[in-house]
């Protein structure tokens, strides 16, 4: 999966305005120098996030914008396929309709696994659970896993 900077910056504003004081409207400006996340772009960010209903909007001088709903109730998955659409697709061909035969036909296999373990970690993780940073357990797990296996290798996880 590779992840767009416009849907990594969604996902960061998201996870900042879940932080906001319960009411409290978070200027645009606030919001891109909170996150480092160039203004411009944050405006474009934030109308798509809108028209998704995932945020509102209030005009004025004490304006600014807010979840639309609960940070609980707002997945991980849902700011993505807001921003950048489906998961895991291959070349937006239905997995279904994917041209695969003989050798190759498991292959459509391996992608709805893949797609089935993106959803799993995604789809259960919220806006709320990264703000808190109490993230689901088999998300942590599969984090701490991999933070292992790279320890292993030696490499750095920053």
């Amino acid at each position: 999966m590779r992840m767009s900077a416009k849907a990594e910056y969604a996902v960061r504003a998201m996870i900042e305005l879940a932080t906001a004081d319960d009411g409290a409207l978070v200027k645009t400006d606030d919001l891109a120098k909170a996150q480092g996340i160039p203004p411009q772009f944050l405006v474009d960010i934030l109308s798509d996030l809108r028209t998704d209903r995932l945020v509102r909007s209030h005009r004025g001088r004490d304006g600014g914008y807010e979840l639309a709903r609960p940070a609980a109730d707002i997945s991980i998955a849902d700011v993505l396929r807001c921003i950048d659409g489906p998961l895991a697709s291959v070349r937006d061909i239905g997995l279904g309709d994917l041209p695969y035969s003989g050798p190759t036909a498991a292959l459509t296999d391996v992608w709805r696994a893949l797609r089935a373990s993106m959803r799993s970690v995604l789809e259960q993780t919220s806006v709320a659970d990264v703000a808190s940073g109490g993230l689901p357990g088999h998300v942590r797990a599969l984090a701490d896993d991999y933070r292992r296996q790279e320890e292993a290798r030696g490499h750095s996880v920053g």
